[in-house]
């Protein structure tokens, strides 16, 4: 979410501007057997290699019930549990909107999904990506307070003119993160869990860096939205990478 959009004309306003019907029905025979087949992949080539949290998450929500989730069905789960709650947008939203939504625990999820054709490879994310790699995490109840925390952060960063530092730990903490788990390096980050391709290369390539995780390292390092990344940043553990974001004020954001 963290680019212009389709909306980028419109005057922002309060973040419920951009909150649509989810309008489940109107999900095609088709598109319900996108997304079993993309879940069931995932979790496939997955197995280990993503956090155990994650896993974890899938289960207490039942995602791998078959179809599209339901945004009202998943929401009577995990607000009760973390307070976090979903909504429905057409696509992606502006950057201060996006981190406005995480300051309050709701999570804006595409109300499309991918097309056959488009497996591998989607430049916009819809629900898939959305419901899959983003939302099991939010179930657990210390990432789901990092990423809140992250919202915060975002939302000062952008008053201040300095968006871009808050982006680039989103991106480095809660999208592309990696973290090891009983010594061994596993998938943290949302892009990672829900990529057919990048999931691999990031645990495997030896093509790319991976850098010990920091606040500050996470604020320097740039990043691409329209390819495999060059770099990843590995943190000791899960719960190392929520301490260390937690610690962050957005006065020490905005200094780094």
């Amino acid at each position: 979410m963290l680019q212009e959009t389709i909306t980028k004309d419109r005057p922002v306003s309060r973040w419920l501007d951009f909150v649509v019907p989810q309008c489940w029905e109107s999900f095609t025979t088709e598109d319900h057997t996108v997304w079993d087949l993309l879940f069931a992949r995932q979790v496939d080539l997955l197995g280990s290699r993503v956090v155990s949290a994650f896993l974890d998450g899938i289960d207490l929500l039942r995602l791998s019930h078959p179809g599209v989730p339901e945004l009202a069905e998943l929401n009577a789960i995990l607000e009760p549990r973390t307070g976090w709650r979903t909504v429905a947008v057409p696509g992606l939203v502006p950057d201060e909107i996006f981190f406005a939504m995480l300051s309050e625990r709701v999570f804006p999820v595409g109300n499309f999904v991918r097309t056959r054709d488009q497996l591998d490879y989607l430049e916009a994310p819809d629900c898939f990506h959305d419901l899959f790699g983003h939302i099991p995490m939010l179930a657990h109840e210390d990432f789901a307070a990092m990423t809140e925390h992250v919202g915060r952060l975002g939302v000062a960063a952008i008053q201040a003119g300095k968006g871009e530092r808050a982006a680039r730990l989103y991106w480095h903490s809660v999208e592309f993160a990696l973290a090891r788990e009983a010594g061994e390096l596993k998938i943290l980050g949302a892009g990672l869990a829900s990529s057919f391709g990048e999931s691999h290369y990031s645990l495997e390539s030896a093509e790319v860096e991976r850098l010990p995780f920091s606040v500050e390292r996470a604020v320097n390092t740039p990043y691409r939205h329209d390819a495999f990344q060059p770099r990843y940043l590995v943190s000791q553990s899960l719960e190392r990478t929520v301490a260390e974001v937690l610690a962050t004020t957005p006065e020490h954001l905005l200094a780094l």
